[in-house]
């Protein structure tokens, strides 16, 4: 079942699918995004991730208008632990080349060290490499 997250204005900025097939959860940001958009979204998918037992994310921020610096250090410092401990093990990252997101997901990637991460401008390479740890298990 897909999950939808709004914001205050009835847009919708995040949806979260647990993908029982590949097993992952996959979700797909879209917009501009606040930091407790990023905070509230995040913490959604962490909830849904350890509640199917899945090790995987297929993440992809395409969509995203603008960056997400703004939230890096919580992202990098409180999330990305706590994820980790939720299961998270491989996260595939699919960006714009050129964009302000993809700008914030080079951070993103340079300086995660709680999981394994790769970053990808297509999302059938990101599938193809995120389902060689997923369906392992």
């Amino acid at each position: 079942m897909k999950q939808e997250l709004k914001n205050p204005f009835g847009r919708v900025y995040l949806t979260i699918d647990v993908d029982h097939k590949n097993k992952w959860v996959h979700v797909n940001w879209m917009g501009y995004l606040t930091e407790e958009n990023v905070k509230t979204g995040a913490q959604a998918y962490t909830d849904a991730l350890a509640e199917a037992g899945y090790n995987s994310v297929l993440n992809d921020t395409r969509l995203i208008i603008g960056g997400w610096d703004h939230s890096l250090g919580w992202v990098l410092n409180d999330w990305a632990p706590r994820a980790a401990r939720a299961g998270l093990k491989h996260f595939a990252m699919i960006t714009t080349p050129e964009t302000f997101a993809e700008s914030t997901a080079s951070s993103f990637y340079s300086k995660l060290k709680s999981f394994s991460v790769k970053v990808f401008e297509d999302k059938h390479t990101a599938e193809q490499w995120l389902r060689q740890f997923s369906l392992s298990n």
